[in-house]
């Protein structure tokens, strides 16, 4: 049965589940991105993506709460350098995301074990899913706009219209005068 049980244990013993997902997170913030089976990519975003808001948060604080932010980050990772990346352009990158900080793209079976595999990332590193996408304006439009633009293109008609007919007028003239 497994009544009260939260996480998924993939297979392992507290302790090397716990510095398995510490080093899975390290080559993480480290290559951006990496390969791995699908169990292992959710525990994956479930631990990363805490400590990703807690870096995030140290900008907005006072340097108590960003000392303690790092050593929280440090316990969990235990890598200086890997907090340190995250503490520095992790964090940039991410502050204006509310949250959602990791993707899991499916990849398909493993060819010896048919295990299925997926890769996760960083969301706001890949520069290929970003680059097509134009940033969200931060206002939101009610309804009652959609009519005035329905009005702009008519005017603009309108407008051609009677360049046109003036251009007509001119050529008339022209052809007078030539007579």
């Amino acid at each position: 049965m497994r009544h009260g049980k939260k996480f998924n244990h993939l297979g392992r013993k507290a302790a090397h589940r716990k510095a398995m997902l510490a080093n899975m997170a390290c080559s993480l913030i480290e290559h951006k991105r990496i390969n791995t089976t699908v169990a292992k990519a959710k525990a994956l975003k479930q631990f990363i993506e805490p400590l990703i808001t807690k870096s995030k948060a140290e900008n907005n604080q006072t340097a108590e709460k960003g000392t303690h932010n790092r050593r929280v980050a440090f316990k969990n990772l235990r890598d200086k350098y890997a907090v340190t990346e995250l503490f520095d352009s992790v964090s940039e990158k991410v502050g204006d995301r509310p949250g959602g900080y990791t993707r899991i793209i499916k990849l398909g079976n493993r060819l010896g074990d048919n295990a299925d595999m997926a890769m996760i990332e960083l969301v706001d590193f890949n520069e290929l899913y970003n680059a097509g996408k134009p940033k969200k304006k931060s206002t939101r439009r009610s309804r009652r706009g959609k009519g005035s633009k329905s009005e702009a293109p008519p005017v603009a008609v309108a407008e051609n219209a009677v360049e046109s007919k003036e251009a007509a007028d001119i050529e008339a003239k022209a052809d007078d005068s030539e007579e």
